[in-house]
């Protein structure tokens, strides 16, 4: 079958490349999935999981991707709860072959049944950026009706759909981002917008939940933007700044097939709607790594048609 694959972790993107690689092995409680759709995240070389297994043993060529959806194809011993045939999307793991290939082998415990009214470039577009924003906002960030939330990187994949689930929590939300990303912010549900290329990130007041998906210095002075009790909560890096009396939470985004389900109804109601941007053969997945080219909304990897 067809992969892109890495194989030299200092090559960069000069280092992917689409190969022929074999069929994946099914394990106990595995799925092997048939994949139409694959999303994935630029920074994935960076990753230790990339390159080496749960063990730390090196395991390149190894293929890179963590968002799918498709068809089962196979199911390992002892596999339950799904069947050959079924429309299913979810994350791949993040030590194991991933989701940019014609087949994938994941755990069916991080694989949700998909309805069949939610097309497969859509479904892929949901996993990460959906889970990440669910996790971040109301598990870590605590945030309730009534709150104020400052999201970093409000048009962004994470973003925007933390945007939607603040608003539909009833909470008042702040976005950041570049001039270009204001009328999407806007469009989407943020109350006020800051630029942060030509307005302060210091104007936005005082909040009750940070959402930072950039790290760095953007980071270090948002907690000071966290009120008495608040939570400044970042995908990006471990917060070297603490809020004077709040908490910060650093987390990496966990599977949640139950979550997952939830998020697809939000969809199917109209409530949710991801950004999803360009969409690519997967003979175009290097170059669509390359982290210089910004481009709105969500980039999905077209790998098999429906």
């Amino acid at each position: 079958m067809q992969a892109i694959t890495v194989r030299d972790r200092h090559a960069g993107l000069a280092g992917m490349s689409v190969t022929d690689i074999p069929y994946p092995h099914a394990s106990e409680n595995d799925v092997i999935v048939r994949v139409h759709a694959a999303g994935f995240t630029p920074g994935e070389l960076d990753w230790p999981g990339t390159w080496t297994d749960r063990a730390g043993r090196d395991r390149t060529p190894s293929v890179p991707g963590h968002e799918l959806s498709g068809v089962v194809a196979e199911l390992g011993y002892g596999t339950t709860g799904l069947s050959v045939g079924q429309r299913v999307f979810g994350l791949a793991d993040w030590t194991r072959n991933g989701s940019l290939a014609q087949y994938a082998a994941v755990e069916a415990r991080n694989l949700a049944p998909l309805p069949a009214d939610i097309d497969h470039t859509l479904a892929a577009a949901l996993p990460i950026s959906g889970l990440t924003a669910w996790q971040g906002l109301l598990d870590h960030g605590r945030l309730t009706t009534g709150q104020t939330v400052l999201i970093h990187g409000a048009a962004g994949g994470v973003g925007s759909i933390a945007v939607q689930l603040a608003r539909e929590a009833g909470a008042r939300v702040i976005g950041t981002g570049r001039s270009a990303d204001r009328d999407k912010a806007l469009a989407l549900g943020v109350d006020t917008f800051l630029d942060l290329q030509t307005e302060k990130l210091e104007d936005a007041g005082e909040t009750d939940v940070v959402f930072d998906v950039i790290g760095g210095d953007i980071l270090d002075r948002s907690a000071a933007l966290v009120r008495p009790g608040g939570t400044l909560v970042t995908i990006a890096m471990p917060p070297k700044v603490q809020p004077k009396d709040g908490r910060a939470v650093f987390f990496v985004v966990e599977p949640d097939r139950a979550r997952l389900i939830d998020l697809a109804q939000r969809v199917r109601d109209g409530r949710l709607k991801p950004v999803v941007g360009a969409v690519r053969p997967l003979a175009e997945a290097p170059s669509a790594f390359d982290r210089g080219k910004r481009t709105p909304g969500k980039t999905i990897i077209c790998v098999t048609e429906d």
